[in-house]
């Protein structure tokens, strides 16, 4: 029993709770756990310490208890980022990226994004997303995605590949098969796409076989079901881990689990049986989720016992799994960190995503509108703002945010009489009540410029002036200042 645990544990990256590193993650670690991954909730205490200090602290607390255990966690730059969680990311997301299709230079910002996590003592950073964003509804992807087109996602998601791997990152293409296509979030449900096979292959898996050739370290499943390939999500599935990309693509590295307390998988298995059920299916590494992940290991090493004894795991499975995963930890220990890119990629990438329809430079200090809703969990509670780079510029007289419709369309238009109007949207195209809402202001404030800090299906809501930026990233949000100081 003793070595079965030991093998669980060289498959599991919990998380826990708290900004400091617990005593029973450093005594797993001691043990051969494969390592832990950071999230946004671990760097929300003590304010007025910056995020990549946390991060480098936890990083420090890790590896002094395991020198090759690995630090994981989600820096996609964009809207999903860590080391920049408190105030916002200074690199440009996926779809400003794909929009100014620059390869060489999604390379540079990624390489920058790997030398800032090296220095983070980040090992494993769980990005890029390869997903092709194929459904404009889907609630979970949009600009994490490099675009609608399975070409441009594939060479850009290659190039981020190389980018952090060159920086001494482990890259991780994920959302395996794909979740672009889905219109339901996974952390909450388990999203179904019922597509052809050959739909299904010729749209999601370029990406991925891209990914796999430029050598990323990591691919991470999705908890995503595709009935014309199988009835499970492909987390749990054999004929997408094995047949598909080990099979068909060819790929020889560590399949990490998406995080098991999705209600994805959790709502059916529950977080230990998910995670039994994705080692037999073909998975190396356990992304055990945001949550304190003690009890959690505690069931899963029960939940592969039972496995192992009712004959669904072989014990040769967790053998291999186990062995990717220290492969992993031997390669990631030695590898040595690359070149700092000159310059400042992530603010030509910036500058260069930014589309412009009808917009002047402003005149006078503005009323700065920011119409927030709920973001995605991958997201969680990232720091966004337009009004934050024009009060830099001496360009804000006012700012306003509207939450739930609160205050009014006629409140907000009679606070900003006589003044510039500029409204900041993230995806109200998706919400019945955000484009309400902002039609209602735009009746009395037709003037008015629609900033698309979101998808740029934004910009469709208003005939009138709009700017669209690809993302809501500090470094994207500064370049729209610019642009509207002129």
């Amino acid at each position: 029993m003793a070595e079965l645990d030991d093998l669980v544990d060289a498959c599991l990256v919990p998380g826990f709770a708290g900004p400091e590193v617990p005593g029973w993650v450093t005594d797993a670690l001691g043990r051969g756990m494969a390592g832990v991954c950071v999230y946004g909730a671990n760097l929300t205490a003590e304010p007025a310490r910056p995020a990549p200090e946390r991060v480098r602290a936890i990083a420090d607390a890790v590896h002094a208890a395991a020198a090759d255990a690995l630090v994981t966690l989600d820096e996609e730059g964009g809207d999903v980022t860590r080391l920049d969680y408190l105030v916002g990311s200074g690199y440009p997301g996926n779809l400003a990226l794909g929009v100014v299709d620059d390869v060489a230079l999604t390379t540079a910002v990624a390489a920058a994004v790997g030398a800032d996590l090296r220095a983070a003592g980040v090992d494993v950073d769980l990005a890029p997303s390869v997903d092709v964003n194929s459904d404009p509804r889907n609630p979970v992807i949009g600009v994490r995605s490099f675009g609608a087109d399975p070409a441009l996602v594939a060479r850009h998601g290659a190039a981020f590949v190389a980018g952090l791997q060159a920086a001494g990152v482990a890259a991780c293409a994920k959302h395996f098969p794909g979740h672009g296509a889905t219109t339901v979030d996974s952390h909450l449900d388990l999203p179904v796409v019922d597509v052809d096979p050959a739909t299904a292959r010729a749209r999601e898996l370029p990406p991925f076989a891209a990914a796999v050739a430029a050598g990323a370290e990591l691919v991470m499943t999705s908890h995503v079901v595709f009935p014309a390939v199988d009835d499970r999500p492909a987390t749990l599935s054999r004929r997408w881990l094995v047949d598909v990309l080990r099979g068909e693509l060819g790929f020889d590295g560590v399949v990490v689990t998406d995080a098991l307390d999705m209600a994805g998988v959790r709502a059916a298995h529950g977080i230990a049986g998910a995670a039994a059920l994705s080692l037999a299916a073909g998975a190396d590494l356990l992304l055990v989720g945001a949550e304190d992940g003690e009890e959690h290991c505690t069931a899963i090493r029960r939940a592969v016992a039972g496995a192992v004894r009712d004959g669904v795991l072989p014990e040769e499975r967790l053998h291999e799994a186990a062995g990717r995963v220290r492969a992993l930890r031997r390669r990631q220990a030695a590898r040595a960190a690359g070149t700092v890119p000159e310059g400042d990629p992530g603010a030509v990438a910036a500058r260069r995503a930014l589309r412009l329809r009808d917009v002047v430079p402003l005149t006078a200090p503005a009323v700065v509108v920011e119409l927030r809703g709920e973001a995605n969990m991958a997201v969680g509670d990232a720091r966004w703002s337009l009004a934050d780079p024009l009060a830099g510029l001496g360009l804000l007289a006012e700012a306003v945010t509207v939450r739930d419709g609160d205050p009014g369309p006629a409140a907000v238009a009679a606070r900003a009489q006589g003044r510039p109007l500029l409204v900041a949207v993230r995806d109200a195209y998706r919400s019945a009540d955000q484009r309400g809402w902002l039609q209602a202001l735009l009746a009395e404030r037709p003037d008015a410029v629609v900033v698309a800090l979101g998808m740029p299906d934004d910009a469709a809501l208003t005939p009138g002036p709009a700017l669209v930026t690809h993302g809501a990233a500090r470094v994207l949000t500064q370049a729209a200042a610019v642009a509207l100081r002129g």
